[in-house]
């Protein structure tokens, strides 16, 4: 690796901690002050590519290099190159062809032979543009016609004593549009305004943000000549260790905000403590458990035992599986709060999760004196009223319900504990408002049954604390998973109408993507028909779940499905999460090539839940991408969602899970999460080693660092992710 000697006036400035802000003003300027943009291209500038002053432009990084370095003698090419850089002079210039098949055909020479230069469109301009024997660098796509090899369309440069070497860089390739192309800001001149700008700056006006002794550890360039190597390497290597250098800044500054925030509240948060281990805790795990926690399980009440105990605020993130236990690790946390006289609430995305909820805690609870309450915004009138002073009065100890319970009428006596379910289907916002429903902010857990790759964790909640449940309870049976064609349609309902004769229930779920919503809605109107066929009433009975039903509607046919009334429930996504119904056993997901792995992965989750062997079948059409085939064959071969979730991350991208696009923490311009885990754990390292020792960035060679997120702070969302 490259070590770079970084200027001794460059260090001066990163050791002494001297604010050179006045430096940067000229990156603060609006981009058409820019020599050759101007307000018209300006506007475009800002509103296709979000570039608004110099310093957005120098952050629009190419997405590719051209090597236009070497130049190669006509003589030597043998027509499978690909693309070329030849120097010469135009001989002859001659018009072809008659009408639409009109050409101009240029004769170029160098010293070593000719070659025929041909331009189909615009040939009339070129005609007037070009001069013959005059000094041209030529580059292009080599292509045989007829026989004949020639350049269509090549890059021009007049010859000048700069470039008759070829040039000195690689030349940048950035994307553009349409629109902008229209208004002649193709990607070559996007490339000559930022060459324009990095004329106009000088080293120091791009300030060092990471300490000395990082740079030297890794063996980083100094950002200045990473601003102007990613823009104008002389060599890919050069290109590369630009690229290295800027994803470890942008890893490196994520990870500082991030750790900052986790320590300053494990410093500065106040928490209720929970010093007692009491009477409902120990009746309900001694008497009342209705099976014995797995390790993983005693694990994660433990650290959240840790977290109660000392004064701060618990912050935390609970990742487990479908059925692995999330939910008896949250009610043993609540009865912790009661012990101790505080009460406790927990918040589901849907009603009728949390009305399962609900009806999971109550019946586990009723030899127990807990009282527990269900608040949603379908209780209204007098119970309501009653909830809402029992709440009040603290004589309800758990309440469990939707949004409603962020609503202000709802006020507790002493809220000590708010858990959230499926964290990411509430907003930012919305969790915040449990904070505000004591004196001071209760303990939060939140769960998720999408279990998170450790790099996105780490890049997206690395504020809170993560425990994991990675241990599914004793006796359940994996779900048997396969895949099947629509050939094979007839067998599978077969094989369905065995299971209902056995007494059991199956899902046959539709996709439901908003870009194509009304033909997806006719898809599953057409096969709720095609299931009518297969299972006539009065011997089956149907429920039929969509996103298009009236609220109260959607919950009642869902309602008898749960209760057994009908066998058979065809719906789309809206019952992915949190429909409990042990005795269903078969889960038909239709069009399965359409949906991500962490998707079909909380589908699957739906059976499962009783003591018989359940099953999901994947129904695909007959011809599958290698994409989708390879999704389907991990759904086959495993059941562990943290497996499937990294798989995910690998094929979609981190911005595709679910959560993490809302969020906006993943708009890195250069760094990958996958990509690039090696520089994340290194950045996470340093940002850690940093903070241990200099929390505030106090000390004189953490200066730059401090006075570059306080620039950045306006711009940042990541004080406000919980």
């Amino acid at each position: 690796m490259i070590f770079y000697h970084l200027p001794v006036l460059f260090l001066s400035f990163i050791k002494t901690g001297i604010a050179i802000s006045t430096f940067t003003a000229i990156l603060s300027n609006p981009i058409e002050y820019l020599k050759g943009v101007g307000p018209q291209k300006g506007e475009l500038l800002r509103k296709e590519l979000k570039v608004y002053t110099f310093g957005d432009l120098l952050q629009y990084f190419p997405f590719r290099y051209v090597d236009r370095t070497k130049i190669d003698k006509i003589a030597s090419l043998s027509g499978y190159e690909d693309f070329v850089q030849i120097r010469g002079k135009i001989v002859n210039m001659v018009v072809m062809g008659e009408n639409r098949s009109k050409r101009l055909v240029a004769t170029f020479k160098d010293e070593t032979g000719t070659i025929d230069l041909v331009w189909f469109q615009g040939w009339q301009w070129m005609q007037k543009s070009l001069r013959e024997n005059t000094g041209y660098l030529v580059f292009g796509r080599i292509s045989v016609f007829n026989g004949v090899t020639q350049l269509a369309h090549p890059e021009l440069d007049l010859l000048t004593e700069e470039i008759a070497t070829g040039k000195q860089f690689l030349e940048p390739v950035y994307y553009t549009t349409e629109k902008l192309k229209a208004r002649g800001l193709t990607a070559k001149a996007i490339g000559k305004l930022t060459k324009n700008l990095l004329e106009q700056l000088s080293p120091l006006e791009i300030r060092e943000n990471i300490p000395l002794d990082v740079l030297q550890q890794y063996r980083l360039m100094p950002r200045s000549m990473a601003y102007f190597r990613i823009h104008m390497p002389a060599s890919e290597d050069d290109a590369r260790l630009a690229q290295r250098r800027l994803k470890f800044e942008e890893l490196f500054i994520a990870q500082i905000r991030i750790c900052r925030l986790k320590l300053k509240r494990h410093k500065q948060s106040h928490g209720f403590v929970f010093g007692a281990v009491g009477e409902s805790f120990n009746e309900f795990y001694n008497h009342h458990l209705p099976f014995a926690l797995t390790g993983a399980q005693k694990r994660v009440l433990k650290e959240i035992r840790t977290d109660t105990v000392h004064g701060r605020q618990m912050n935390r993130l609970l990742q487990g599986d479908v059925g692995s236990g999330k939910t008896m690790v949250a009610l043993l946390s609540m009865l912790l709060a009661k012990d101790n006289g505080f009460q406790a609430c927990l918040m589901a995305p849907t009603e009728i999760l949390s009305q399962q909820h609900f009806k999971g805690i109550s019946e586990l609870l009723e030899k127990t004196e807990v009282k527990v309450a269900l608040l949603t915004g379908s209780i209204k009138g007098k119970a309501r009223k009653q909830i809402l002073a029992g709440v009040l009065d603290g004589s309800i100890d758990i309440l469990v319900g939707t949004h409603a319970l962020l609503e202000k009428e709802v006020e507790f006596k002493n809220l000590g504990m708010a858990i959230v379910d499926e964290q990411h289907r509430f907003g930012v916002a919305q969790r915040a408002r449990l904070w505000e429903k004591n004196t001071i902010p209760p303990h939060i857990l939140v769960m998720t049954a999408t279990p998170i790759p450790r790099t996105l964790a780490m890049t997206i909640y690395g504020d809170l604390d993560v425990s994991v449940i990675d241990e599914m309870p004793p006796g359940r049976k994996p779900i048997t998973t396969v895949h099947r064609t629509e050939y094979q349609r007839p067998q599978v309902m077969d094989f369905i109408k065995e299971e209902v004769k056995k007494g059991r229930q199956a899902y046959i779920v539709y996709p439901l993507i908003e870009d194509s919503e009304k033909l997806d809605y006719e898809n599953l109107m057409k096969g709720y028909e095609e299931v009518k066929a297969f299972f006539p009433e009065p011997r089956f009975y149907i429920s039929m779940v969509h996103g298009r039903q009236p609220a109260e509607q959607r919950q009642t046919n869902m309602q008898r499905f749960v209760s057994g009334d009908t066998q058979i429930m065809v719906a789309t996504t809206v019952i992915e999460v949190g429909v409990n119904v042990p005795n269903a056993s078969v889960m038909v997901i239709e069009s399965t090539e359409r949906f991500g792995l962490s998707q079909l992965h909380q589908l699957r989750g739906r059976v499962g839940r009783g003591a018989e062997q359940s099953f999901c079948v994947l129904m695909t059409g007959n011809k599958l991408s290698q994409d989708s085939r390879e999704r389907i064959n991990v759904m086959v071969q495993t059941n562990d969602g943290f497996l499937i979730s990294e798989k995910d991350m690998e094929l979609r991208g981190p911005g595709d899970i679910e959560g993490t696009r809302q969020s906006g923490v993943l708009d890195f311009k250069l760094a990958d999460i996958i990509a690039d885990k090696p520089i994340l754990d290194a950045a996470r390292a340093s940002a850690e080693k940093i903070l241990e020792e200099d929390t505030d960035l106090l000390l004189p060679e953490n200066q730059a660092l401090k006075e570059f997120l306080a620039a950045q702070r306006s711009k940042s969302i990541w004080s406000k992710i919980s």
